[in-house]
């Protein structure tokens, strides 16, 4: 009888260049085996959900302070890792300081 693995993918998205160290990472931590490709990574492991994977994967972005750049979300049978949203803001504009018009009589 075949064993049926569950191969959950994580799409790292913007976060491609720290591909090599987050499953790195994720190896060492789950101790399982972890397969990179492009802009993915895919774990093959019947003991781990995809709610534990996002766990660790944000314990990821946490110890690389990344946190205030990426998330990480449960996506169907994976890890999908978002990068915020920049807040478009207008620069505000202060009022001028108006000339004095304080004569001095000395």
């Amino acid at each position: 009888m075949f064993l049926s693995r569950k191969r959950l993918k994580i799409d790292l998205g913007e976060m491609e260049k720290e591909g090599g160290s987050i499953s790195s990472f994720l190896e060492a931590s789950l101790k399982v085996k972890v397969t990179p490709e492009k802009d993915k990574i895919f774990i093959d492991s019947e003991k781990f959900s995809p709610e534990e994977l996002k766990r660790q994967v944000t314990k990821f972005i946490y110890r690389r302070h990344l946190n205030g750049r990426y998330f990480a979300e449960v996506e169907g049978s994976g890890v999908k890792i978002h990068e915020f949203e920049a807040k478009k803001s207008e620069k505000r504009k202060k009022p001028g300081i108006p000339p004095s018009t304080i004569k001095h009589g000395w």
